[in-house]
């Protein structure tokens, strides 16, 4: 997404569930959901605790970032955002490495987090600029 087309997007924002990056992250973490409920990875407790923490901390701090009183503190929390959308993805390469997901799930999923970290990436770009 361009700085740009951000601008025009966000300027007609005016709560967090607006947001494309926000809405992308309730759907990853439903996915985070829905694949650590059932079989190994459900008993797993300390991979999927830890996998669910991150994939919420995505869009909590979406939605904190877009509430926050100052540019740097919303940067900030977008920021601490992206990086939740990163330790998703590493968790998601053991999750796969140990079987508990398939390959195309794992695809698939890796797709949701990297979109919605490219979203991030835009909205902190746009943020910055303001």
């Amino acid at each position: 997404m361009s700085n740009e087309a951000a601008g025009k997007s966000i300027s007609r924002i005016e709560r967090f569930e607006d947001l494309e990056a926000w809405q992308q992250a309730r759907k990853l973490v439903n996915t985070v959901y829905n694949l650590s409920d059932v079989g190994a990875f459900a008993r797993d407790f300390t991979l999927r605790d830890q996998r669910r923490r991150a994939a919420v901390s995505i869009m909590s701090n979406i939605a904190e970032g877009f509430e926050s009183r100052t540019q740097s503190l919303s940067i900030e929390r977008l920021g601490r955002a992206k990086a939740s959308c990163g330790e998703v993805r590493s968790q998601l390469y053991l999750a796969y490495n140990r079987q508990y997901v398939s390959g195309e799930v794992f695809e698939q999923t890796l797709a949701q987090a990297e979109s919605a970290s490219r979203l991030i990436h835009g909205l902190i770009r746009y943020t910055n600029d303001r």
